[in-house]
């Protein structure tokens, strides 16, 4: 079972690195799960000229080369695959990893990929409601043994998969626009921006809307985990306004302190190489944790 669950400062590896070869992306897996990364993840953008893998089945491939670190889709569009068949291979992919799997969602925002895999394009509000109801797709096949779901863009009739999973799933959602944030306050065990995109500010108040979201919706804001992909490159001056985080070691810790400072308690960072996986594992995520720790400040209420 997933152990990024928000009481803790968490480090994640891959995400949005484009671009690798299989063996490439080998490598940046098992060092990450080598060094002490908490989470390994994998984009799906699965149209395009830059070198891609499909993230389920290299997941699967990696959950088999790895012994500790939490595998993660970051994030999987909806529109390439039925939520019943994400919940199968979901399930399947968390029993062979050991329950070390979590499910990163979004409702596809790019519609150019797949225009040109001739599949469904959604209107922004469509796919609201297509989350909403994939996530309950999903959720009742692994927890029932029969789900029907009759929706507006997803349906099933007495669907059912064995085994059924013997814990929770983590669900993160990728979301922005303000009904995509209530519902992740709402469903969700998690929000995975990418904060590049949306600046520090923009980050701070989209966070305060899913919190308030959750609250509306009496559950706990604390059971939200709240992580973030940041772009890493370590030994380039800072690049302001790149939305990349930039500059030699100690420019680095600053710039992923204030991260942190708005909230986040996983940094999901997607950096191109090993060697720079073991700088950041060994000079830079010690001294951010001993920074957060020295501040007296548990994770959960940092911002």
């Amino acid at each position: 079972m997933s152990g990024l669950d928000g009481s803790r400062l968490v480090f994640g590896a891959g995400g949005a690195v484009s671009g690798l070869s299989a063996s490439q992306t080998l490598d940046l897996a098992q060092s990450a799960d080598e060094l002490g990364y908490d989470l390994f993840s994998l984009s799906d953008h699965l149209h395009g000229h830059s070198r891609t893998v499909e993230p389920l089945a290299a997941l699967s491939w990696l959950a088999g080369q790895t012994r500790r670190i939490e595998l993660a889709t970051n994030v999987l569009a909806l529109p390439y695959r039925p939520p019943a068949v994400v919940a199968k291979t979901a399930e399947t992919l968390d029993r062979l990893s050991g329950g070390r799997f979590v499910l990163g969602l979004g409702g596809g925002g790019y519609d150019e990929e797949f225009r040109a895999f001739g599949l469904t394009e959604r209107t922004p509000g469509q796919k609201i409601t297509g989350q909403r109801e994939a996530i309950g797709i999903i959720r009742g096949l692994w927890s029932s043994e029969s789900t029907t779901v009759h929706g507006r863009e997803f349906s099933v009739d007495g669907a059912r998969i064995e085994p059924r999973p013997d814990h929770p799933i983590p669900i993160w959602l990728g979301s922005y626009g303000p009904r995509a944030l209530a519902l992740t306050g709402e469903l969700a065990d998690g929000w995975l921006p990418s904060v590049g995109r949306i600046g520090l500010e923009g980050a701070r108040r989209m966070r305060e809307s899913v919190l308030a979201a959750a609250r509306d919706a009496g559950r706990d804001p604390a059971a939200i985990t709240c992580a973030c992909n940041v772009i890493v490159r370590v030994g380039p001056p800072p690049q302001p306004g790149s939305g990349a985080v930039t500059g030699g070691v100690q420019e680095v810790i600053d710039q992923l302190l204030q991260i942190v400072a708005v909230g986040f308690t996983a940094l999901l960072l997607a950096i191109p190489t090993v060697a720079e996986q073991e700088v950041v594992a060994h000079e830079i995520i010690p001294a951010v944790r001993a920074e957060v720790a020295s501040r007296g400040l548990p994770p959960t209420h940092v911002g």
